[in-house]
């Protein structure tokens, strides 16, 4: 596979060649714009390329750690994944081995999207190369439908897929979770999967220090992140497919971050998924590139 990274102009940040090319990055940007099960709302196949373009206008300098990370570890952002006719897991196989690659070279990958059927790719990579991983979910739905829409590699089913390849997913923790099925709730119950519901949260089941709680509720330090935007509120995210209500703000959120540095987790990848850029909230999608930049500095933190 011909691995192909974008020129300054148009790669995430916008940073010169020294610090983006693959051979010197410690970080790659893939982006995966797969699109072909949204239910609710349509865009998400243009997510990527609106982070990236939006994230021309996020500052190096991080104003959590006082650090220009991208000059210090360099960021490679990749041409996006061309996915053609492949569906379903015949697209799932093929997005797993390209990321996979990138492991294998020693880089730490942060995979965009598109819907959220494209997470069980980059879950299952990392669990090949991170077997000690646990998954930290966040999210407004629960994903864990058998099949929706007539097929099992829906957006609403991704979580479910990492079920069936054998994740122990008494190492999933999700958090924001606020519209599922009765039988997502009862599947959490069987498997033992840790949901920290929306409403619990707001009606402070878990204590003032939440954020504490869902970090510590991780069994393992490695972990690997997936982000559906969503889980937001919809006044600071309506650029995606399914808003719901009752969702998160920006700094309780970075407190879960700040949360898993504090206890020793290492953040080992990540995704994030389902933005769909619209030119009259162009906030949305601006917040979505500073998240992805500052979880990256929450990754590399010393």
């Amino acid at each position: 596979m011909a691995i192909k990274v974008l020129p300054e102009s148009k790669n995430f940040l916008a940073i010169p060649k020294n610090v983006s090319t693959y051979e010197t990055s410690k970080i790659v940007i893939l982006s995966a714009p797969y699109e072909k099960t949204v239910s609710y709302g349509g865009g998400t196949a243009k997510g990527p390329q609106g982070v990236i373009d939006a994230s021309h206008y996020v500052e190096f300098l991080d104003d959590e750690f006082f650090r220009e990370l991208c000059f210090e570890v360099g960021i490679a952002t990749l041409s996006p994944l061309e996915f053609g006719k492949r569906t379903g897991k015949t697209m799932l196989d093929y997005l797993q081995k390209a990321i996979s690659t990138h492991l294998a070279a020693g880089k730490f990958v942060v995979t965009l999207g598109g819907e959220h059927t494209i997470s069980t790719s980059p879950i299952l990579a990392h669990f090949e190369k991170y077997p000690k991983i646990s998954v930290l979910h966040f999210d407004a739905h629960s994903d864990l439908r058998q099949a929706y829409s007539g097929t099992p590699y829906s957006h609403a089913c991704f979580m479910a897929r990492v079920a069936d390849s054998g994740f122990p997913m008494q190492r999933v923790v999700q958090v924001g979770i606020r519209a599922q099925e009765k039988a997502e709730y009862e599947f959490i119950r069987e498997k033992g999967i840790q949901t920290f519901y929306a409403t619990e949260i707001r009606r402070g089941k878990h204590g003032k220090d939440w954020q504490k709680t869902v970090a510590a509720a991780l069994p393992t330090d490695e972990v690997y992140i997936s982000f559906d935007v969503d889980y937001f509120d919809p006044a600071i995210m309506p650029s995606t497919g399914t808003p719901e209500p009752d969702g998160f703000q920006w700094n309780e959120t970075i407190e879960i971050f700040r949360e898993l540095n504090r206890q020793g987790k290492k953040i080992v990848g990540f995704d994030v998924v389902e933005l769909s850029p619209d030119a009259k909230a162009n906030h949305a999608t601006y917040l979505v590139a500073k998240l992805v930049y500052r979880m990256l500095n929450f990754a590399f933190y010393k």
